[in-house]
Formats: structure tokens, sequence, C-alpha cells
């Protein structure tokens, strides 16, 4: 009962991340940021990182802290530089979702695993998959952005 409770409450907060991308679909082309190479890349990087990471919590937590720790670092990394970006509101917000350790996304997974030592497979396998659509959803919305002519040429 408690996954069942804990995915509905993961689903709420991806569906609210699926409404940030949509607000920005209707948003004039001007008041959002230009694509950025490093930004997708470090995105998609940290994805797998973290899928990666989320698999290993069916093992006791202390032995892989390190890795947490590294993991959350490189978060943090990408997180500031994304909040820094002119007009990138709407990415930091959906930065914002997912690391949040008090939310249902990977912040709180990494918690709830810290916590509880050890997490359930199924349960494990169920978050993998949502965090894994946040990402995809942070990383759909860098790629959808405009490009300019310079970064045009270097793909």
């Amino acid at each position: 009962m408690n996954i069942k409770l804990t995915t509905m409450h993961t689903s709420a907060i991806v569906r609210k991340l699926t409404l940030l991308l949509l607000l920005f679909s209707f948003v004039g082309c001007s008041s959002i940021s230009t694509f950025d190479q490093y930004a997708y890349v470090q995105t998609t990087s940290l994805k797998v990182d973290a899928l990666n990471l989320m698999g290993q919590a069916t093992d006791s937590f202390s032995i892989h802290a390190k890795n947490v720790a590294e993991v959350k670092t490189n978060l943090q990394k990408v997180y500031e530089y994304e909040r820094n970006r002119p007009k990138n509101e709407v990415t930091a917000k959906m930065w914002d979702l997912l690391l949040n350790t008090d939310g249902h996304l990977l912040g709180g997974f990494l918690k709830r695993w810290e916590g509880k030592s050890v997490l359930g497979v199924t349960f494990v396998n169920e978050e993998k998959k949502i965090i894994s659509d946040a990402f995809d959803q942070i990383a759909g919305l860098e790629s959808g952005k405009i490009k300019i002519p310079q970064q045009l040429n270097t793909n």
C-alpha cells in the first residue's frame, strides 16, 4: 500500500512537470532561454548516473554513501548552472521538483534510501520509471528550445 500511495503522489509530481512543459509550449520564445548543449548533455548524463545509483538502493545505503554524495554534488552543479541561466525559470523549477528532498522524485528517493538503509526491489523499479520520465521531460524541454545558428553548425 505504501508503494501504491507513493506512486500516486509521485505521479502527481510528474504531472506537474508535464504541466510546466505544456506551459512552456504556450509561452512566447522570447521568455525562455535558447538551447544549451552543455545543459542537455549534463541532464542526460546525470539521468544515467541517477538511475544506476537508484538500482543499488536494494543494498545498504552505507555501502553506496560515497557514490550518493558524488551524484548529489553533480546534480547540484547542474542545478546551479540551470538556475543561473537567463530566462530559464521553467527548467530551474523542474530541477527544483526533481531534487526536492521532501518530494517524491529523486531527492525524496535518496532521502528515503538513507533513512531506511535498504529499499525493496519493486519500489526501486517503479521509482526508476517515474524519475526517468522526469529527467526525460527536462531533457525534452532543453532539446525543444530554439537553437541559435552558431549551435546549429556545431552539431
